[in-house]
């Protein structure tokens, strides 16, 4: 079993930017965790491939949390690889599917009313964004605690950025992947994107929880591998 980063370039605001979704191999079969922006789907695929892998072994996507830049190819992949299991925390998984307006864009909509006129052109945008994601049903509904992936993963439930945020410990590799649950800056890690955090105080308590846990390598979505 072995997880590897896939460094992700793009282009935003005319600026270079980078994501690192994670790709777990364990028996001959590929998890990826989280899908880039929407049209991300072949930027994640030709690094999927051109580190030696077949997308016909592509059997989970395991979905952190419900942002636009996380779940944005799911549609997507489902679309292409039907055959795909799609692993998300109970919570996160009524947004997934469309059950329920996500928090994020409740917490969008609300941000954008009190904008003044310069900031409401992104505003506007951010939220037209969220109302143009596709909802996909979740497959498997996974709490904190669980085990999955033949007993080699642990689910950690890291809510702050948003409730059902949930990151993912494997203990035979020392190995967390922590989704927006940290990001890396200086080979340190903190809070990703604090602004943006629904509860900065369970976002802070569920940094130290991953912390906490001593793994050797953290794989973050934002900012790369860091290894404490």
């Amino acid at each position: 079993m072995k997880i590897i980063e896939l460094p992700i370039e793009f282009e935003f605001n005319g600026q270079k930017n980078h994501i690192y979704p994670s790709l777990i191999i364990l028996n001959d079969e590929l998890t990826l965790v989280d899908t880039g922006y929407p049209d991300f789907l072949p930027l994640i695929e030709n690094e999927i491939m051109k580190n030696g892998f077949d997308m016909r072994d592509l059997k989970n996507i395991i979905i952190t949390h419900y942002d636009d830049d996380h779940i944005g190819s799911l549609y997507d992949f489902k679309e292409k690889y039907y055959w795909i299991n799609i692993i998300a925390n109970e919570i996160e998984s009524k947004y997934i599917s469309g059950e329920m307006e996500s928090e994020r864009m409740t917490q969008a909509k609300e941000i954008l009313k009190n904008m003044s006129e310069e900031e409401k052109r992104f505003g506007k945008w951010f939220v037209g964004q969220l109302e143009n994601l596709k909802h996909v049903p979740v497959n498997e509904k996974v709490q904190d605690g669980d085990m999955i992936l033949d007993n080699k993963c642990r689910v950690i439930a890291t809510p702050g950025h948003t409730s059902g945020h949930i990151s993912l410990y494997f203990p035979g590799l020392k190995s967390i992947i922590t989704g927006d649950a940290a990001v890396k800056e200086n080979n340190d890690l903190v809070v990703a994107n604090p602004h943006f955090c629904l509860d900065i105080s369970n976002a802070k308590q569920s940094l130290n929880k991953i912390k906490n846990l001593k793994a050797e390598t953290y794989y973050c979505y934002h900012g790369g591998k860091a290894s404490l």
